[in-house]
Formats: structure tokens, sequence, C-alpha cells
């Protein structure tokens, strides 16, 4: 499991934990689809349990189909795979036998109660949910148990007023989740992991929209270029997802604009089923129709599945776990945003996320890809796609730079752990392997590789290694932070050379607003206009800043280098390629390792050339609040000064400039490493300095 996705998920579960012990009743947590919010769920109540028997969790999953189900059955498993072992889950059904009453026992800690037995005239709610919620908060006799419920609701943006009137009211807190929490009902979020945040994980897929002009027969076709790459890299078979309408419409939809594509020659070889409401009206070209249709979605969720096609109308929105979809191409008309996003998040769960460390990088990309024809939710934005304005390679040639990696710590025979290790007691009796299990894959990647070569399939080995975890982990903390050990520039690994990068000759960039019109810097959009977004208004400030300061940065003059840009005529005017740029992360290899709680690279915000060759890397902070309000106060000075002692050795290594401009107030306060070493500059002073630096 990626790093940066455990720090991720942990965070949200910190703050989660805290809020939930403030002073607010209700809490918000929103987190896209795909993000794992059934396993942060379940943290975050073992977390609780652990340290209290006095609390009982009701864990109400509001939307349709067997998401119920699919919840206890993964607390369940958690529990069983000891990574969370205080939970006791049941879930809450109204069957009965004979003369007898509905009855739920108390001896449990979670309860999971299904959409479809909480509606008014249910027979759960005739007596059986209220006597159960009385057992819990009050013993025999009426006395008060002591006991305080906690009320998650899952999807918490579907309306529940039934829960609300009768069940809420009874909760100690309420605890909504949900990738598109509704506002209008006071769902504002309290935490939440964006849909940035998870993307930069690698936790779920970018969105790739599609041409408006699109047809089915394009997504179609493009859905065949990349079956072949998904196979082969990924060793999944791939999914498209199709969107009808739900109305009568989607009949004609599916007659006669669908199933005519999927029964011409180019096609003829994908399997597809199509699911609509009534199961006789379903249909499928696979074997699988030989099957009840309740076992159809359950076969396609499959990495090995053989559908390759999925056509349905509202049967999938929430709760349906399909990591190989990776296109959606909706023809249905819709104004619900919810219905947007929870259709969208069918197809942005990265399908091989467990080892996705170990990908070759074109398969890593593929894995976080997803192509979406249709309405788009607002809260995926418009996305941009830019080139490198470079027609000759000027700027691959002029912006080649040196990276830097920490090492693998396998190759690195000054971490003796071994000589550590043997100088630990042996345990008589071992600890739980579930238990340890958990701490172990809780860890550093390093520690885990380490752990199993160390091992070699020997289990007393692995007890040992495992057992001290706490200790390796110390010597590993001691070791990574020491960078005049742990870090080195990037090497090819077969010829042992240095790598250098470039800004890459294709990216593209999310509209966060914060606006700019920028024509003179090494980016071009591939629409032609020049209004580019960026991430933050500390970062757009910055860029002004840089703007202003273009005169003073490199800029190459092509006809002297006899090495045309707009043909051979060199009695043409000059043309210049202005060396300044931001550093879009998407295909970006312009990345800096370093360590805060595991291994995390940083993608500077801004790379320039000035005109004596010197290259300046810039990484934009601010603290007139974050630039993610969710992120709290400590943390984000905690990656400031992580990156403060990266960049002070990165500059030592590669001979760059790195800078920290932290934006205060309305003032910047710049923090430059040159050589290893640091100051403090201001906006005055960093240009005066390049200004010096220019005297002829």
């Amino acid at each position: 499991m990626l790093q940066e996705v455990i720090q991720l998920q942990k965070r949200a579960v910190k703050q989660l934990y805290g809020k939930l012990n403030g002073t607010k009743d209700s809490i918000t947590f929103k987190s896209p689809t795909g993000s794992g919010k059934t396993y942060m769920m379940a943290n975050l109540m073992d977390k609780f349990l652990k340290d209290r028997d006095d609390l009982v969790f009701l864990v109400s999953t509001l939307s349709k189909g067997e998401l119920a189900k699919q919840n206890y059955e993964k607390f369940c498993l958690y529990k069983e795979q000891g990574l969370f072992p205080n939970l006791e889950p049941y879930l809450i059904n109204t069957e009965k036998s004979g003369e007898e009453s509905v009855c739920i026992p108390t001896g449990y800690n979670v309860y999971v109660l299904p959409r479809d037995l909480y509606h008014k005239n249910t027979l759960l709610m005739q007596g059986p949910m209220e006597k159960f919620i009385r057992s819990i908060k009050f013993k025999d006799g009426g006395i008060l148990a002591d006991k305080e419920i906690i009320l998650i609701k899952d999807e918490c943006h579907q309306a529940t007023k039934n829960i609300d009137e009768k069940i809420a009211k009874e909760c100690k807190k309420v605890l909504n989740i949900s990738a598109t929490p509704n506002l209008s009902r006071g769902q504002t979020p309290d935490v939440e992991i964006t849909d940035d945040e998870a993307v930069a994980a690698h936790l779920i897929k970018e969105i790739v929209p599609g041409n408006e002009s699109d047809t089915l027969e394009d997504a179609l076709l493009k859905f065949q270029e990349v079956k072949k790459d998904y196979r082969n890299l990924l060793g999944v078979n791939p999914c498209l997802i199709i969107q009808i309408s739900n109305t009568d419409k989607g009949v004609d939809e599916w007659s006669k604009t669908i199933l005519p594509l999927l029964q011409d020659t180019r096609f003829q070889d994908l399997k597809w089923i199509y699911i609509v409401n009534k199961e006789k009206d379903c249909k499928t070209n696979d074997e699988i129709g030989k099957l009840p249709v309740s076992r159809w979605t359950d076969y396609a969720k499959q990495d090995t599945s053989g559908i390759d096609i999925i056509i349905f109308k509202m049967k999938i929105t929430e709760g349906w776990d399909i990591p190989r979809a990776c296109m959606l191409y909706q023809i249905r008309d819709t104004q619900s945003k919810q219905l947007d996003e929870q259709v969208v998040g069918r197809v942005r769960r990265n399908p091989r996320l467990k080892d996705y460390e170990r990908l070759a990088s074109k398969a890593q990309e593929l894995a976080t890809t997803a192509w979406v024809w249709g309405i788009m939710p607002q809260e995926i934005r418009k996305v941009f796609d830019v080139k490198r304005a470079d027609k000759n390679g000027i700027i691959e040639k002029e912006v080649a730079l040196k990276t830097v990696v920490l090492k693998e710590l396998t190759n690195k025979e000054d971490f003796d752990y071994e000589t550590y290790l043997d100088s630990q007691k042996g345990m008589v009796v071992h600890k739980s392997l579930f238990e340890l299990n958990m701490k172990l894959q809780n860890v550093d990647a390093n520690i885990r590789k380490i752990c199993y070569e160390y091992a070699g399939g020997n289990m007393q080995r692995w007890y040992k290694f495992v057992e001290n975890l706490d200790g390796l982990n110390k010597l590993y903390n001691r070791y990574i932070c020491d960078y005049e050990k742990s870090m080195q520039i990037a090497r090819d690994e077969e010829t042992g050379e240095e790598l250098r990068v470039s800004f890459p000759l294709y990216s593209r960039y999310t509209d966060n607003g914060n606006y700019k019109r920028i024509d003179d810097w090494v980016w071009e959009r591939k629409d032609g206009q020049k209004r580019f977004s960026f991430d933050s208004n500390a970062e757009k400030s910055w860029a002004d800043f840089l703007s202003d300061c273009k005169d003073k940065i490199k800029k190459v003059n092509v006809s002297k280098r006899q090495e045309p840009t707009f043909g051979d005529d060199f009695s043409k005017p000059k043309e210049y390629k202005v060396l300044w740029g931001k550093n879009f992360p998407y295909n970006s290899g312009i990345k800096y390792e370093y360590y805060m709680d595991g291994i995390h690279s940083s993608y500077p915000d801004f790379i320039m050339k000035d005109r004596s060759g010197g290259i300046h890397i810039f990484e934009v902070k601010s603290l007139n609040g974050s630039t993610n309000s969710f992120i709290d106060d400590e943390q984000y000075k905690d990656k400031i000064r992580a990156l403060r002692e990266c960049y002070r050795y990165c500059s030592k290594l590669t001979g760059y400039y790195f800078y920290l401009p932290i934006l205060k107030g309305e003032e910047w306060e710049i923090t430059r490493f040159a050589n290893g070493k640091e100051d403090t500059m201001s906006e005055d002073s960093f240009e005066s300095w390049l200004e010096e630096r220019y005297q002829e």
C-alpha cells in the first residue's frame, strides 16, 4: 500500500476522532468515492472501542442495494484479518421464525442497519428498534447503563427523516459520511479528503473528460485501444460502464443506439450485460446469462471477469465496487450533482492500489486514469491539457534537471538492522499473527521489503522482525532523516548515469480558479487560450511575482544558437523562449523525495532558469490558512519543516537554488537554500540579487 494513502487515511481518522471527542453533536466527513470510507470508518470505530467499552456504533446505510451487507462483511473481514480486532459487528435483520418477535441482541458493539428496514411502516420500526435502543441505554428497571450510541450515517446525502426523528435524537453523536454531503441540510464538512488529495496519493483515478463531440462509437473505439494495455500492463480486464436514462427513454437508447453498435462487426467480440429494474428485461451476450441476474453483478466485479461493458439505469450508483471499471459513458441526462458524483465514482477506484509501487510508470498511469463522457459533477472540475512551447526541444535542452531519491535500504550497508535484531531477545510466546501483520502493513514500504528479504519464508525470522518493529522504525527514522547518508542523485538503473528531466512534453491542470493570463513561459494550452489556473491564491500570487521578474530570467537566443524555431530564415527577428513555468505534476519527473512519516515526493511549484544558467526551484506555501483548510496548522508546519530539511540537502547535491516562499499576510518571506546553506530574503532582496547576478 502506498505510504501517501496510509498517511492520508490516518490523518482523516485522527481528525474525526478529535471532532467526535469535541463539543459538536453532528460531524460531517466528506471523501471521494473509492477513497476507502468503509476502511476509515472501521479504523475510527476500532480506535474508540479500544479505549472505551461504553460505546455502541449504529451504522445506517442510506443507499439502495446491498451496501449494508457489504459494509458488514468488510467489518467482519477486517476483524478476522486482525486489522481492527475490537469490532464486534452485527447485521440487523427482521427475520423470525414461528411466533417469535423481532429481537436485536445486545452483545455487540457495531450494528449495521440496512436502509430498507427503517422506513416508517417496517416491522423494525414498529417497536423493536426503540426497544433495542432502550436496552443499550438503560439496564433493567430503567437505570442508566452509562452506554452511549454514536450514529454513523453512511451516504448521508440521502434523506432520512425516520432516522432523524426516531433514532438520531437518542444518540450521543452523529457522524455523516458521503462523497457528496447535502449542504442544504447542514452537512458542511468538518473533515475532508479532497478529490485532488486522493488523486495525488493515487488512491483514486484522475478523470480525463471525453470531448463533447464524441459519440458512443468513439468511446467504444477508445475502450478497445485501452483494453489491450490494461490486460498486458495491469493483468486486469477493464470495463466500460454505459448509463442510460431511467425512464422509458432508456429503452430507446438501448434498442436504437447501443445494441446496434454492439452488434457492429468491429465490436461484436465485446461481452456485455444490460441490467434494468425488471429481471425479464435484462440481457447479455455472455454465457453468464445462464445464471440468475442476481449473480451477474458479482461476476462483473471480478478483475478477471470477461464482461467488457455494463449498461445500466440506476442500479450501480452507490455501494458497488468494481475497480476494473475505467470508462463511463453517460447517455442519461440528470440534474442531480449527487447522482453524477456517485456514478462517476464507480470508475475511479485504483485496481492495483495494493501493489501500485511495483508497477512500471506506464502501468501506474493507466491504473490511475479514468475516461468519462457525459455530465461532469461540479466536484470534478474541468481539466485543461497543456503542451511544452518547444518546437525544437530548446526548453528540454536548457532545463535538464537532476532530481534526488532516498536510497533503497536493502542496498545500503550502513543501515545495519541485522546487528540490531541479533541484539534482541526472541519471544517465548509469539503475539497474534493477525495483530503483527496489521502492524507490518502500516509501516513504510521499505521496512516491509526488508522484512520479507530478512525472513526469506522463515516464520521464526518473520516473527522476530515484526515483534521488533518499534525499534526498527526508530532506527529507520534516524537513518532516513540523515540525508547525508540516505539521499542521492537519481540515476539510470542500467547505466548508472545521472538522470536528467525537464518539463514533460504534455501535461494538464485542473481548473481551481486563481486565474492568470500568461503567454511568456514554457507552456501553451492545447486550445490556444492563454489563461491558466493555480492551486491556491498564494501560488497565483507567486506566479505574478515571477512574471514580473521575467526580464531577469534567461531567454534563449534561438538565432544565435543556430537552432530555428519558426523555419531556417535567420534574417528574421530573433526568437526567444522564456525559461520559467509551473511544474504541473501530471507526467512530470521533476520531483524530490523526502521523509515525513514515510517517503513522499515533493513536486515543486515553479522552475526557473536565469541568464547565468542558474536553476531556481520554488515550493510555495502560505500561513494565511493552509491551502487545505482540513489540514491542521501543526501538520502544515510539520510539512514545511520537512521540506526545509529536504531542500537544504538537495541544494548541496544538485547545485541548484531551492526556495520556500511563505506568504504571511501580504508579504513574502523567502527562504533560500544554496549549497546546503540557507538564508531569508524579501521580494526586493530577491530581485536585487537576481540583478547583481547579471551585471556584465
